[in-house]
């Protein structure tokens, strides 16, 4: 988990993965998990957050970056954890990542494990932004242009799984402040690897139009915000 000056959303987005970690243990008692976040030049309280969190539980960790790229930042963590694996950890290592604003569902985890096992390689999940957190015209909007279905086209650095293995064989996340996500997926399938887009792992996310990153998922909801009447 990539996380920029997130104290607002981070404590609720790390106690989603907590949950999601629990299940994955009661699911699959064989299976270790552990979340890795990288703090890229946090200038809030998010370290402290995060920390408060890995204190009560082993399976947090954090590493601090000066990168000011989600791509970056999102590969040094995932780096970070393969790190302390075994040299040949990879062949049997599943990666997950999600946003700092996100809410990723209680199965999200246990989800990707059935289709990895079912021969995924990577998995795009969906986003739905928080109802609670745009404007409703915004939303209309988004749910309009992006159906929640199978099969879908979408592609989402907050709700992606991939196999450890082809995340290093594809060369990663590229170093770019946006659309890495796009560029790894691509790299995937050029490499031939499984690449499964479902709507089970759906995870909310903020739907604030501040952007962090340009051409970013908040940049994305102003455009669409950009002319549209005012909700009632």
């Amino acid at each position: 988990m990539p996380a920029h000056n997130e104290d607002r959303h981070i404590g609720p987005a790390l106690a989603a993965l907590k949950t999601a970690a629990n299940a994955l243990q009661r699911e699959h008692p064989g299976i270790t998990a552990s979340i890795t976040v990288a703090l890229d030049s946090c200038t809030d309280r998010s370290a402290d957050i995060t920390a408060m969190h890995a204190s009560g539980d082993p399976r947090f960790g954090a590493v601090s970056v000066n990168l000011r790229s989600t791509g970056a930042s999102r590969d040094s963590g995932i780096r970070a954890a393969l790190d302390r694996m075994p040299a040949d950890g990879t062949a049997n290592t599943w990666l997950a990542t999600t946003d700092a604003d996100s809410i990723v569902p209680e199965h999200w985890l246990v989800r990707q494990v059935e289709l990895a096992n079912a021969g995924a390689d990577a998995i795009l999940g969906s986003v739905e932004p928080d109802p609670n957190d745009v404007d409703p015209t915004v939303l209309g909007r988004w749910l309009e242009l992006h159906p929640f279905r199978e099969d879908h086209p979408h592609i989402y650095g907050a709700n992606f799984g991939v196999r450890a293995s082809a995340y290093v064989a594809a060369g990663g996340f590229p170093t770019l402040r946006a659309h890495e996500d796009r560029i790894l997926v691509d790299r995937l399938r050029r490499h031939g690897f499984a690449v499964t887009a479902t709507d089970t792992t759906r995870v909310v996310t903020s739907g604030r139009m501040q952007a962090r990153a340009p051409e970013g998922f908040a940049a994305y909801l102003r455009t669409l915000g950009a002319g549209l009447p005012a909700a009632g």
